[in-house]
């Protein structure tokens, strides 16, 4: 069985006759394929350009996210290490700070009511073991009397000038200093967690 009436016969058309091309026709085939080719090319710098302008997007977009994880992690870690210090801090250095103050800050203010309302006695009551630390007041030469309170605490004091009264109440102090670092880290946002 043969094939030959499944092909296309090209014998009787083409056969002896020469087709010429012009140079005209020939320089608009060359021009045609010349357009045809720089589209093309065109085309895909177009697309290859967009294609690196949507990679280099996801990579920002992607490297951003990344420093921002990065960053939560950092302070998520700094957080974490500075609420031991801190609490440490309020609960062992401070205390020690304000005994330590204690008498500076009522010799300012006995100095500050000197100068404002002349030389009048003082009277400055305090719990009994704050008393000593503040003996050395009364060689400043105002009329100052120390007094022992039992219903006052360490740190609590009371000067009486006259007719009227300033109070230092150093563990309430404290406690509002206590309260507002715990209270900082308690009310760090959701995702910032404090371990």
């Amino acid at each position: 069985m043969s094939i030959a009436h499944l092909l296309e016969e090209f014998g009787d058309a083409g056969e002896g006759t020469e087709r010429a091309m012009t140079d005209v026709a020939l320089e608009e085939e060359r021009l045609a394929a010349f357009e045809k080719g720089y589209q093309a090319g065109w085309d895909d710098a177009v697309r290859a350009q967009s294609e690196e302008g949507h990679r280099i997007t996801a990579d920002l977009a992607q490297n951003l996210q990344d420093l921002r994880f990065t960053y939560e992690e950092a302070y998520s870690a700094v957080m974490a290490a500075l609420r031991p210090l801190l609490t440490e801090m309020t609960a062992s250095v401070l205390p020690q700070m304000a005994r330590e103050s204690l008498a500076p800050r009522i010799a300012e203010m006995l100095h500050d009511h000197a100068r404002a309302l002349g030389r009048q006695p003082i009277e400055i009551a305090a719990a009994p073991e704050d008393l000593p630390r503040l003996e050395h007041l009364a060689d400043g030469g105002l009329e100052l009397r120390l007094v022992a309170d039992d219903t006052l605490g360490a740190g609590q004091v009371y000067l009486r000038f006259g007719e009227s009264e300033a109070e230092i109440d150093l563990p309430e102090v404290l406690a509002g200093i206590t309260a507002a670092v715990s209270g900082f880290f308690d009310a760090q946002p959701e995702g910032k967690a404090i371990a």
